[in-house]
């Protein structure tokens, strides 16, 4: 196996934020591809196979130039940078930073991370109704949010409409302390939270009073007609048929509606089906509604999120799999059934007409 060698220069205010506490991130690449990084003054050499150093060398140059551009570089940058240079799609990693959709109260730019993410905004700024769909963790609602709350800054909706099932964890609203708003409030909490970090308080209750800015459990929607508004329909796995059907004909002219669910954790009763996987079936191709996939690959959050999702997606699918098998067996089995019955039927007439033929 041949080896070879490559120097890389970088500049010395970016080598913490590239290398992260104690070169935490060299060692990462470096175990990740197989190679061996030294680091002298403002120097790095790196050695190995010639194709692993090649990568290794792509995305080190990526982190720093997300380090130029004010990106303070996390583990999850620096494991969806290893990720793309095995599709050989590193690069797309530094255009991400570039589409800025707004910025938090605090100042902070809120943008896709991931070419997932980056997806899903570009289908939100062309299509009517956008399916974000997959795991936690992946900025579906976060996202949505974020373009909500800018279409309506720049007057491109008069409303904006948030809104939930509030029947999740097997807990009925019945049980629960206070009066309705109080019950329904804890599942609308994320919603909350969002609005808060993106918005402010203060000028989430000053719209929120003047009814700009609507938190709703889905049951409030029905009725309605919606129109100019952007409207989030968050947990849509938990909705039945009936209450998609419904929150689909409410939409008005002039609105934008965001729908978000993870197929892999529905609340409903036992034999309910979603009304989210019945809308995926019937809607995918038709014109203006866009659906956006999202794997483990997009989460965002912390680096164990990422591998929860991950082991929970590879045993899923290895049970998939081996149901598959079972009932590929099983039809085997009922297929063959009739064909040794038969067989020995024809063999008992055979062996009657024989008898009966030497008797005369």
């Amino acid at each position: 196996m041949s080896i070879t060698e490559t120097i890389i220069d970088i500049p010395s205010e970016h080598t913490r934020n590239v290398f992260g506490q104690f070169d935490v991130y060299i060692k990462k690449i470096e175990r990740t591809l197989n190679v061996t990084v030294i680091i002298r003054d403002n120097t790095m050499k790196l050695i190995g196979d010639p194709d692993r150093v090649s990568k290794a060398k792509s995305v080190f140059m990526n982190l720093i130039e997300l380090s130029k551009r004010g990106e303070i570089i996390s583990e999850q940058n620096v494991n969806y940078a290893l990720s793309l240079c095995f599709d050989h799609k590193e690069s797309s990693i530094v255009t991400l930073n570039k589409d800025i959709i707004c910025h938090t109260i605090n100042g902070k730019p809120i943008k896709p991370k991931t070419l997932g993410q980056k997806s899903y905004v570009e289908q939100i700024r062309e299509k009517m109704i956008v399916f974000g769909i997959g795991p936690a963790g992946t900025g579906k609602t976060y996202l949505a949010m974020a373009m909500a709350i800018t279409a309506f800054k720049n007057n491109e909706v008069n409303r904006i409409i948030l809104t939930r099932p509030a029947i999740e964890a097997g807990e009925k609203l019945g049980f629960l302390p206070g009066d309705l708003q109080s019950k329904i409030d804890p599942y609308l909490r994320p919603l909350y939270d969002a609005l808060y970090q993106i918005m402010g308080a203060e000028s989430y209750l000053h719209n929120a009073e003047k009814g700009l800015i609507e938190v709703a459990p889905l049951a409030y929607m029905r009725g309605r007609t919606l129109d100019n508004a952007f409207i989030i329909l968050d947990e849509a796995q938990n909705t039945t048929q009936a209450q998609m059907k419904m929150f689909l004909t409410r939409i008005g002219f002039g609105s934008k509606v965001i729908i978000t669910g993870d197929q892999s954790q529905k609340d409903l009763p036992y034999g309910t089906v979603s009304g989210l996987d019945t809308a995926l079936k019937i809607l995918k191709g038709i014109d203006d509604i866009g659906i956006c996939y999202f794997t483990s690959d997009d989460v965002v959050r912390h680096p164990l999120v990422q591998k929860i999702v991950k082991a929970y997606d590879d045993y899923e699918a290895k049970g998939k799999e081996i149901a598959a098998k079972k009932r590929e067996g099983n039809s085997e089995k009922t297929e063959a059934k009739p064909k040794v019955r038969f067989q020995r039927k024809t063999d008992r007439v055979g062996r009657e007409g024989r008898k009966h033929d030497n008797n005369h």
